[in-house]
């Protein structure tokens, strides 16, 4: 059992450089952050914690301007940070510093090489390894609103104060089983999409339906998701404030040349049009300036495509074998997204034949476990 010495609460520049300074002497440090993200598009950091294994430290970034020691320990690459699910905090990170982190591992990847599944929580995992049960009743709390409440300290310090005290336990049993490279490579691969630069000019393809669009339309609709992404990063905005799929779907169909026009569109959300119909139209007269020749285009969905469900049934139990033999979860080595990745690259759909970076199947620890394999697998059965 670690003893821990010291609890900071620390509130200004100074103390936050003599406690990193203490801190980059570490051989890894457990991280976590607390945010608010409830009307914005980007998370606003209320909190950073921080542990190694003797000092539990509070950094309260709303009173310190300036946060640059501790993002300077985050990119130490003579230290391990260890997080718990990091998905979120990792755009903190990008939101609050653009602070790419390095060396860093996620525990609950680590736990998943272990048996235990994708998405098992912070507090599981720490019962599981010492029987605590945690108190998990200040999860949604206002970590913006100040002053702090003891309740909210001792809940934040929580979540580093038995993240190191397991980390060790972790890792050797990761490593005992051979996948800590692996657990590395996933992190990391997180890390890296995380920080990748989003091009707005591709956002049209993440919205639901946009395969019932013919080229013209999809052209209004790259146009429309586009400004609708602009404008939620310009007023920080989640995506559906500034307007709902649904909506941009059914204006790109039809193509409205006026505001009036666009209310009697059925399956547009009122409020949008009213709010930012002016806007739209604007849009719209920019996508209709787009020759024909630079449409994008037409989706092609994969479940559509000739005995995509037999097909899919045999790559999933393909990976089944391939993850009984390796002595893991089937879910470990493809997800039914990555899967598709995999389908969409082989039958050259949509153009994923064109970035294989993006196929997780034939890349780092997959490809050599069963990628090669399953891309001979295909080429053998299925017709591309």
């Amino acid at each position: 059992m670690e003893k821990i010495t010291k609890r900071q609460y620390v509130q200004d520049y100074s103390t936050l450089v003599e406690l990193c300074n203490i801190l980059e002497k570490s051989t890894y440090l457990a991280i976590d952050t607390e945010f608010v993200r409830t009307r914005t598009l980007y998370p606003k950091l209320g909190l950073l914690q921080v542990s190694d294994g003797e000092i539990i430290a509070l950094i309260d970034p709303v009173t310190i301007d300036d946060l640059s020691p501790f993002w300077s320990l985050m990119t130490n690459e003579n230290i391990c940070k260890v997080l718990h699910a990091c998905s979120e905090d990792l755009e903190v990170f990008l939101t609050a510093a653009n602070c790419k982190p390095v060396n860093l591992i996620d525990s609950q990847i680590m736990m998943a090489f272990l048996g235990h599944g994708l998405s098992l929580g912070y507090a599981a995992t720490v019962q599981h390894f010492t029987g605590v049960e945690l108190d998990k009743s200040e999860s949604r709390t206002d970590w913006i609103k100040r002053p702090l409440t003891e309740r909210q300290k001792t809940y934040a310090e929580a979540d580093v104060e038995y993240l190191h005290q397991i980390f060790p336990k972790i890792l050797e049993l990761v490593k005992e089983s051979g996948w800590l490279e692996a657990a590395q490579q996933e992190t990391q691969l997180m890390i890296d999409r995380k920080f990748s630069p989003i091009d707005d000019s591709l956002m049209y393809l993440n919205i639901k339906m946009n395969w019932k669009l013919n080229a013209e339309q999809l052209n209004a609709l790259k146009y429309l998701a586009s400004w609708r992404y602009q404008q939620a990063q310009k007023r920080d905005m989640p995506l559906g404030f500034i307007a709902k799929d649904h909506t941009l779907i059914a204006i790109a169909q039809r193509n409205p040349i006026s505001v009036g026009a666009m209310l009697s569109i059925e399956g547009i959300e009122v409020l949008d049009i009213k709010h930012k119909g002016k806007a739209m139209l604007q849009v719209l007269n920019q996508a209709n300036k787009v020759p024909e020749s630079e449409y994008p285009q037409v989706i092609i969905r994969l479940d559509e495509y000739p005995a995509y469900k037999q097909i899919f049934k045999h790559v999933k139990t393909f990976v089944a074998a391939a993850a009984k033999d390796a002595n893991l979860l089937p879910e470990n080595l493809a997800s039914k997204k990555q899967i598709n990745q995999f389908l969409s690259w082989h039958f050259k759909i949509n153009n994923a034949e064109n970035d294989i970076s993006a196929v997780d199947i034939l890349n780092g620890w997959r490809l050599e476990l069963f990628g090669e394999k399953l891309k001979a697998f295909a080429n053998n059965n299925f017709k591309s």
